[in-house]
């Protein structure tokens, strides 16, 4: 009975460190994304969807294509700078600050959320154009 106690007390803080938000983790998986990308590894880059955005666009083609098509500069952005975090509903936004391959300057403002197996997935991405030469 003791060690079944303690193996429950034990995932119990294993699952609250999993579902922290960390910065750091939601850094890491959009530059993970856009690195994917850069290098059209669409299944890496699929992975990182969560499953509303997979549900919309069945396979890692056909999410490229639409990610290609529409977000030019997330598909192929030259450096991105995080800016704000904040807590949003049940999940995070975050604003990323991009530059395009010809200088341009965009904000990307995701959407993540923590997924039931404790992976931060992203939920969303809008675009806009920044208000300066470059990120």
């Amino acid at each position: 009975m003791r060690r079944f106690v303690l193996a429950v007390a034990f995932l119990m803080i294993t699952t609250s460190y999993l579902r922290a938000d960390d910065p750091t983790d939601v850094r890491t998986v959009i530059s993970q994304q856009l690195d994917a990308f850069r290098r059209d590894d669409a299944m890496a880059a699929y992975g990182y969807a969560a499953p509303n955005i997979q549900r919309l666009f069945p396979s890692p083609d056909i999410f490229m294509r639409m990610v290609q098509g529409g977000y030019g500069p997330v598909f192929r952005s030259e450096t991105a700078t995080f800016g704000t975090l904040r807590p949003e509903g049940g999940g995070l936004r975050q604003e990323v600050y991009l530059s395009d391959q010809n200088g341009g300057s965009w904000i990307a403002t995701y959407t993540l959320e923590r997924q039931p197996d404790g992976a931060l997935k992203i939920t969303s991405c809008a675009i806009r154009e920044g208000n300066d030469l470059g990120a």
